[in-house]
């Protein structure tokens, strides 16, 4: 059983971190390059303002030690949306050209519709097409895919948190005689 609650302690330890690194995460994203105006003026992606990394992967993943479950499926809503935030692409501003030729600038998710291009693996859109908040798409893809990582890692150890737990109640393989 010392084996077991060793692996107990360590996975605490890990899914705690993890939670607090997913907060924050999800915190920087609604001040994108460090200004509050964006959010102020209610010009956040729904992805950001989602909040999966905030309550998904952290407050549900602190909860780890009540429920397993509810940590898991706390990890996997943060995963999927920082998935999808990544497939969408940013909220940002951009140009839209109109039917007599002039241009206008609105905020949305320009790279959504995209049929023929990937914005994640072409870099030249990535300062052409996001008039503001400046850098957009940096800020987006690094802190979503940090998102994604700290929420698989966050399943990963959810997942052997399970095993151990049945290990340690039903089996005892760790036990010394």
């Amino acid at each position: 059983m010392a084996c077991s609650r060793t692996c107990s302690r360590i996975l605490g330890l890990s899914l705690g971190t993890t939670a607090l690194f997913a907060a924050g995460a999800n915190m920087v994203l609604l001040f994108p390059n460090w200004d509050v105006t964006y959010l102020l003026r209610g010009l956040i992606g729904k992805h950001a303002m989602l909040g999966s990394g905030l309550w998904g992967g952290g407050l549900m993943m602190l909860t780890a030690l009540l429920s397993s479950g509810l940590a898991l499926l706390g990890a996997l809503i943060c995963f999927l949306t920082s998935g999808v935030a990544l497939k969408d692409g940013p909220f940002c501003m951009f140009t839209v050209s109109s039917f007599n030729q002039t241009q206008a600038w609105k905020y949305g998710y320009p790279f959504k519709d995209l049929q023929n291009r990937n914005y994640l693996y072409d870099h030249s859109l990535w300062t052409s097409v996001c008039l503001e908040p400046f850098k957009a798409v940096i800020w987006h893809v690094s802190f979503f895919s940090a998102l994604l990582c700290i929420s698989l890692l966050q399943i990963l150890l959810v997942v052997i948190h399970f095993f151990n737990t049945f290990l340690g109640l039903f089996c005892s393989f760790c036990e010394k005689s």
